[in-house]
């Protein structure tokens, strides 16, 4: 794990998150020699799957597809 002090980090954070992200290695924020903070990469995103044919058989059966699906008080 790679460790940077909390001036150089604010000197150079948009350089250090870069890094980060390419190598996928947390960085541990420092001051005076204690862990302040550690910075790690998010998890990579899942890949959204389409809606398109999710409920798919979910439907069991309908007599009236035209009529109301509840019943209205008068």
């Amino acid at each position: 794990m790679k460790t940077i002090a909390a001036a150089e980090f604010e000197a150079t954070c948009l350089r250090v998150i870069e890094q980060m992200c390419e190598d996928r290695e947390p960085v541990t924020i420092t001051e005076r020699g204690r862990p302040l903070a550690v910075l790690s990469p998010a998890p990579p995103a899942e890949k959204a799957s389409s809606i398109i044919g999710a409920m798919e058989g979910s439907v069991l059966g309908y007599d009236d597809p035209f009529r109301p699906a509840i019943d209205l008080p008068d």
